[in-house]
Formats: C-alpha cells, sequence, structure tokens
C-alpha cells in the first residue's frame, strides 16, 4: 500500500474512532462536578375509550387537539332501542312493586267488612233453612206436608251450609291477610325487576361516551355514522399526567443516583425553561446488552431506564419531545413537593 493510501486510511479511521468516542461519551457523559446530566425523551400515557354498546354513532363533540376533562361528553350513539328498553322495564317494575305492595299491606277494612257482611247474610239464610226443616219434619207425619217439600227444604239447608262455610273461611283469610310465601315470591319478582331496570339503565348510558381523564384528543379514529364496538377505539386521548422523561443512565453512574431524587429537565423547544422533576422510576434490569454478553468489558456499556416525573409543564412539554435532565447526585433523596405524585408513578 502507498504511504499516501496508507495516510488516507488512517485518517479515516480516526475520524471514525472520534464520533464512536463522541457519541459514548454522549451516552455516558461524565459529571460536571455533582451533576449527572442524561438524555431522554419525553414520555406520556394514552388511553382509547370505546363505547361499550353496539351501535351506529350519532355525533362526535370533540376535534383533535381539543382538551378534555374526566367526565366531558364525547360522542353518543343511536339510543332507540335502549330507551325502549329501559320504558319497558320501568314499567314492569312499577306493576310487579304495586304487587308487592299490595300483598304488604294485607286485606284492605273494606274488604273484611264485606267478607264478614257475607258471613252473616249466609249464615242467616242457613238458620232460616234449618229452621224451615224442623218445621217439614213435625208436619209431614201428621200430613201437614208432602214429603217434597221436606226433602227440597233439606237440600237447601245443606247448599246454605256449605256456602255459610265457604263464606266464613273467606272472611278468615281477609283478616288474616295474604300468605308470607306469596309475599316472598312477589318481593323476589320486583328484585328481578330492579335489577333490569338497572341494566336497561347502563346499556342506555353506555350509548355516551365520556372522556375517562383529563386530556387532549390525539385522534378521532371513528365518525358518525361508523357502526361503534367495544373492541372498536374511537378515539386516543393523550393523558395529561402523569409525565414524564424517559432517559437512560449508564451503569457506571447507577450506583450514585436514588428514586425521590429532584431533578431538572430542559428541552431545546424552550430555552430557559427549567422544568422541576423527580426521579420516580429506576429499572431493575439493564437495557440494549443481552446478560449472555455481559462481560466485563461490555459491563461499562449497559444502560437503565429512569422516569423523571415532571411537576409543572406548563402544557408545554409533547410527546417524543428531546430532553436534557440534570441531577445533583450530591442530593439527600426527599418526597416530590405536594400534588405532584402520579397515583400510578413507578408502573
Amino acid at each position: 500500500m502507498k504511504k499516501t493510501q496508507r495516510v488516507a486510511v488512517a485518517g479515516i479511521l480516526a475520524l471514525a474512532l472520534g464520533a464512536g468516542g463522541f457519541a459514548y461519551l454522549q451516552l455516558h457523559q461524565p459529571s460536571s462536578g455533582n451533576i449527572l446530566t442524561i438524555y431522554g425523551d419525553v414520555d406520556i400515557r394514552e388511553v382509547q375509550p370505546a363505547f361499550n354498546d353496539n351501535g351506529p354513532i350519532t355525533s362526535m363533540l370533540v376535534e383533535e387537539g381539543a382538551m378534555v376533562k374526566r367526565g366531558q361528553l364525547l360522542a353518543t350513539l343511536d339510543d332507540t332501542r335502549y330507551a325502549a328498553n329501559l320504558a319497558q322495564a320501568k314499567a314492569t317494575m312499577q306493576n310487579l312493586k304495586a304487587t308487592l305492595d299490595r300483598l304488604l299491606h294485607g286485606s284492605r277494612p273494606e274488604e273484611i267488612n264485606q267478607a264478614r257482611a257475607t258471613m252473616e247474610a249466609l249464615r242467616a239464610t242457613y238458620e232460616n233453612d234449618e229452621l224451615n226443616l224442623r218445621r217439614y219434619e213435625r208436619l209431614t207425619p201428621k200430613g201437614a206436608a208432602a214429603l217434597q217439600q221436606r226433602d227440597d227444604t233439606r237440600a237447601a239447608l245443606e247448599t246454605a251450609f256449605h256456602q255459610y262455610e265457604a263464606a266464613q273461611q273467606a272472611y278468615i283469610l281477609a283478616v288474616k291477610g295474604p300468605r308470607q310465601e306469596d309475599i316472598d315470591a312477589a318481593r323476589a319478582a320486583y328484585e328481578a325487576s330492579v335489577a333490569a331496570v338497572a341494566l336497561a339503565q347502563r346499556e342506555y348510558d353506555d350509548t355516551r361516551l365520556y372522556a375517562p381523564s383529563d386530556g387532549v384528543v390525539e385522534d378521532r379514529i371513528l365518525e358518525p355514522g361508523d357502526m361503534a364496538s367495544p373492541s372498536a377505539p374511537v378515539f386516543t386521548i393523550a393523558l395529561l399526567s402523569p409525565l414524564w422523561v424517559r432517559a437512560y443512565v449508564p451503569e457506571s453512574d447507577l450506583g450514585r443516583i436514588r428514586l425521590g431524587m429532584m431533578a431538572t429537565v430542559e428541552t431545546d423547544s424552550y430555552p430557559g425553561h427549567i422544568y422541576h422533576g423527580w426521579i420516580g422510576y429506576l429499572s431493575p434490569t439493564a437495557e440494549f446488552t443481552p446478560k449472555t454478553v455481559e462481560t466485563p468489558e461490555l459491563r461499562t456499556a449497559l444502560v437503565y431506564q429512569l422516569r423523571v416525573y415532571v411537576c409543572d409543564a406548563r402544557d408545554e412539554l409533547r410527546l417524543g419531545m428531546p430532553a436534557t435532565v440534570h441531577i445533583d447526585i450530591a442530593q439527600t433523596p426527599s418526597p416530590p413537593p405536594p400534588g405532584c405524585v402520579p397515583s400510578n408513578a413507578g408502573h
């Protein structure tokens, strides 16, 4: 190889080594004093709410980019069938409730008085027929009355007696009221109808789609006229909280940081803006390097994911935005400021 060629190759190798060394130092940037600087990207969680019913979408009430609040109405389904089912279930429940109330209240005083009056009237008829039979039994042997009249009177007495007994039992039942078994059956039927109304109400309510959390609408996946189902997301919503920077710390610096350490975040998009946060998650495992090749030479290249939760982003940080994190490794870890702790931090 000629001398000029060897010089050119050596120059290329030097440039390559220099570029590789620069990239390595960017990831493994040495601390400036007690400040550890690492790099990452802004990350957030997203949700894709869907209807819990099937049917055609009738309205979409928000557009991409809209800020939504938890519980805000986002879209509606055609509720014709669900409204009819709910009305039918409520009517059935009211009917069964009236039946149960009637049984629980027992017989009305008027019904008891009516049963008593009927019983007394039939008893009077029975007693009168009994007197007539006795009279005919005295007159028949003397020839003053025919045998047919006596027999007819005896039959009428038996009929009057059975009618009086039936009226007497009806009066007793009116006083006692309905049986407990009938009340229990009516109560069970009513409770089943209450459950049916609750189900019909839930199905009707599910024709409305509400925002599950505060956030920003990123995408309208469906439109009015589309057929919705529980498996078909309608929107993609970026949650406003929690918001964090996903960064990676070299294995060589892992022992110098702890959960709860305060950190500051900077971005190129807003020069001079400082966002305060805290380390809320440290990955228990390394990334990028398989465990099977963790030789002493490669261990220094291992990186571990951490999350720096940002307390006040002022609606400036966006998903995927590059960020620089500074951590004072001399600090003592402390709880984050009040109101800065997401409920699901570290998950």
